[in-house]
C-alpha cells in the first residue's frame, strides 16, 4: 500500500467511477440461470430439512419400529437429524462451490450496444 495516498473515505469516488457508477462484479454472467440454481438448492434442502425436523415429530408413533436397537423415531430425534443437518450443510457447500466456479469460468455473454 502506498502511503502518501490518501485513504479512501465512504462518499469519496474514483474519477472512472464518476461517470459509470461501480463496476459490476456479474456483468454478462447469466444471472437468471444462476439465481433459479441458487433457488431451487435452496428450496429443496429446506424441504428435506422441514421433513427430517417437524415429519418425524408429527408421525413418531407411526414411525414405531426398531432401528439399532432404539425405536426409530427416538433415533431420529437423538441422532439421525443430526446427521441429516450436517449432510445438508456440506451438500449445499459442495454444489455451491462447484456452481460458482462454473459460473466464474463461464464466458460473459454478449451485451446489447446502447446505440
Amino acid at each position: 500500500m502506498d502511503p502518501t495516498r490518501p485513504v479512501p473515505q465512504r462518499g469519496d469516488r474514483s474519477p472512472e467511477w464518476a461517470v459509470s457508477g461501480p463496476p459490476d462484479r456479474h456483468a454478462g454472467r447469466p444471472a437468471a440461470a444462476s439465481t433459479r440454481v441458487v433457488v431451487l438448492l435452496t428450496l429443496s434442502l429446506l424441504l428435506l430439512w422441514g421433513g427430517v425436523t417437524f415429519g418425524v415429530a408429527w408421525y413418531a408413533r407411526d414411525l414405531s419400529f426398531e432401528f439399532f436397537g432404539w425405536p426409530f423415531s427416538f433415533w431420529v430425534g437423538a441422532q439421525g437429524a443430526l446427521l441429516v443437518y450436517c449432510a445438508i450443510v456440506w451438500i449445499y457447500a459442495r454444489v455451491m462451490n462447484r456452481h460458482e466456479a462454473a459460473v466464474a469460468a463461464a464466458p460473459p455473454e454478449p451485451t446489447q450496444s446502447e446505440f
